[in-house]
């Protein structure tokens, strides 16, 4: 039995806000000045999340001649699209609910604080349910000495926020404010990695695949489930080999209506969509 959720913890890209789907036409967009075609989803799929490793990955699968700070530079060329970003289906929902309860809200991605601002400026019905200090980006000054996803650094350091803000009912036999622990945690995620990450700081998981992302991991579910980084990434390798086409065109929002999958220890569930995830269970 686990004991009672007290803190929840959600990715941004792919997860919150549409921002993944940008992504894709962006890198896209830079592939075809170089003759390329567009970026399949068995390439994306060992890039998300992955920081400086992804961006090596993607310009090394897909030949591109650029150093990886000169793909950066071009990306960053490109970051006023991302003020289009919307929340996904269920987020706003979701948020508001929890935000009545007792439970406690933090964010953490691997984006920076000023990129995380350019996508979610124009959305403060998100941006309000969480607090500066549970905020947490890939440029924040804890996180120069964490190892980013799938490592749980920014995850626990996500926890260690919340403890730090801690105005709970929960208290121990002496009255004061009881700190979290990591299983008492349930981290949101849409990215291999990220599911990895929450898996290794010793939390539950809630996964929100892509639907293109969805059709890639077919038959490797339970292994995303369980953080088998290892074995994901060698079956993903093998597929982005046979250069198939899975998931491909697929954008947010489509195909939300999906079987809800459990890793077999119950520390893991991948659900659809955010309207699928069922918090009064």
């Amino acid at each position: 039995m686990f004991p009672p959720v007290r803190a929840c913890i959600f990715d941004v890209d792919g997860l919150l806000i549409n921002s993944e789907d940008i992504y894709t036409d962006v890198y896209s967009k830079i592939l075809h000045a170089y003759g390329k075609p567009p970026l399949k989803w068995t390439t994306k799929a060992l890039q998300q999340s992955r920081g400086r490793i992804g961006h090596e990955r993607l310009i090394t699968s897909t030949h591109l001649p650029l150093t990886v700070d000169q793909f950066k530079t071009q990306v960053t060329t490109h970051h006023p699209s991302f003020t289009n970003s919307q929340p996904l289906p269920g987020v706003l929902p979701l948020l508001s609910h929890l935000s009545t309860t007792k439970i406690h809200l933090a964010m953490a991605s691997s984006t920076t604080k000023p990129f995380f601002a350019t996508k979610t400026s124009h959305l403060p019905s998100l941006t309000a349910h969480f607090t500066p200090l549970t905020s947490l980006f890939s440029d924040d000054v804890d996180m120069q000495t964490k190892k980013g996803k799938p490592a749980g650094d920014i995850f626990l350091l996500a926890m260690q926020r919340l403890n730090a803000s801690l105005t709970t009912a929960a208290t121990d036999s002496e009255g004061a404010a009881r700190a979290l622990t990591p299983e008492e945690c349930l981290v949101f995620e849409d990215s291999i990695a990220g599911v990895a990450a929450g898996r290794a700081a010793g939390m539950r998981v809630c996964w929100v695949p892509h639907a293109g992302l969805r059709e890639v991991c077919k038959g490797m579910e339970r292994e995303v489930l369980a953080g088998r980084m290892e074995e994901v990434e060698r079956r993903l390798l093998d597929l982005e080999a046979e250069g198939g086409a899975r998931g491909d065109g697929v954008v947010m929002g489509e195909g939300r209506e999906v079987e809800r999958i459990e890793s077999e220890d119950g520390w893991a569930e991948m659900v659809g969509s955010l309207e699928e995830f069922d918090y009064g269970r």
